[in-house]
């Protein structure tokens, strides 16, 4: 199983058909269940995937469609075709973490989620290879001047100790820069994840898709792009084959 962990906030959680509080329950076609892509649940137990992947782990908000199905299915091709093997069939195991409306000091290492974000992969890792750390968060740290200024230290410290915990000192780690946040602060965040230098770090830009009626959170067809930008990063930077 190739394995993958989603984390962040409410926008890796996944918004997308939520207004007022209620998810419209429309899954495009993009984000449609598939035999081979599961997911670990709260429980620790794999199961089908399906949307919101995150309903069971961002349990005080309401979520919708993220970017993890669409970016699960669209490099499942691309993934057994990178097996060896004749016959040989690769399953994706997805691992939802994010939960919204935290800051990235809510990530630091010790802290509730974090350790929960490493526990999960590490369960998960028992039954395949982690191939990389979906990250999309950052606009609770647009919020204030001082957690912006702070975000590049963070952030970076964020990954080393993943990386460090997991034991996988290479582990690929695509994250998002911002679309949305507040327009005092927004720059700095999106300058400082764009200023990471780190090996096997690449930064996908989710700025300009379109928004929820809130303008904070990407509504679904935004979510469906945004899973096929990553799958895109994932498959150039990553992966030996083309496909």
């Amino acid at each position: 199983m190739r394995i993958f962990v989603l984390s962040g906030q409410s926008n890796m959680a996944g918004r997308g058909g939520v207004h007022h509080r209620r998810w419209d329950s429309v899954v495009p076609p993009e984000c449609a269940p598939d035999p081979s892509i599961q997911r670990l649940s709260a429980a620790l137990d794999w199961e089908a995937a399906r949307e919101p992947l995150h309903a069971d782990i961002d349990t005080t908000k309401t979520c919708g469609v993220g970017p993890g199905m669409v970016f699960a299915r669209a490099v499942l091709p691309c993934l057994q075709e990178d097996t060896p093997g004749e016959g040989a069939r690769t399953g994706i195991g997805l691992v939802p973490c994010a939960v919204g409306g935290t800051a990235i000091r809510e990530w630091a290492r010790g802290e509730r989620l974090y350790e929960q974000m490493v526990c999960r992969a590490r369960v998960a890792a028992r039954y395949g290879e982690i191939e990389a750390v979906l990250w999309y968060q950052g606009e609770s740290d647009a919020e204030s001047a001082a957690a912006a200024a702070a975000y590049y230290g963070n952030i970076e410290r964020l990954i080393a100790n993943v990386r460090a915990d997991l034991g996988m000192p290479q582990l690929p780690f695509i994250q998002v820069a911002l679309a949305s946040g507040d327009k005092r602060n927004i720059d700095k965040v999106r300058s400082a994840q764009f200023s990471v230098n780190l090996p096997n770090v690449v930064t996908v830009d989710a700025m300009g898709l379109a928004l929820n009626e809130d303008n904070m959170h990407l509504t679904t067809e935004s979510q469906v792009k945004l899973g096929n930008v990553l799958a895109e990063a994932y498959i150039k930077n990553f992966l030996t084959t083309t496909c």
